[in-house]
């Protein structure tokens, strides 16, 4: 069992996204956000906050 406060794994998920997008070329924002829901064992309801976190995030 994890002593994590709730919602760390998604807060360093999408650190770990912004990295990703970044520093790596030729990284989709929909894979990097697949990779990043596996790394960190997120539940859909996150998933779904990810893409549209980072949808919105590259329109404006």
């Amino acid at each position: 069992m994890s002593i994590q406060p709730e919602g760390e794994d998604l807060r360093k998920a999408t650190k770990w996204i912004s990295d990703k997008l970044r520093y790596e070329q030729n990284v989709s924002m929909a894979r990097a956000i697949e990779e990043a829901c596996m790394k960190f064992d997120l539940p859909p309801k996150d998933c779904e906050f990810l893409m549209r976190f980072f949808a919105k995030r590259s329109e404006g």
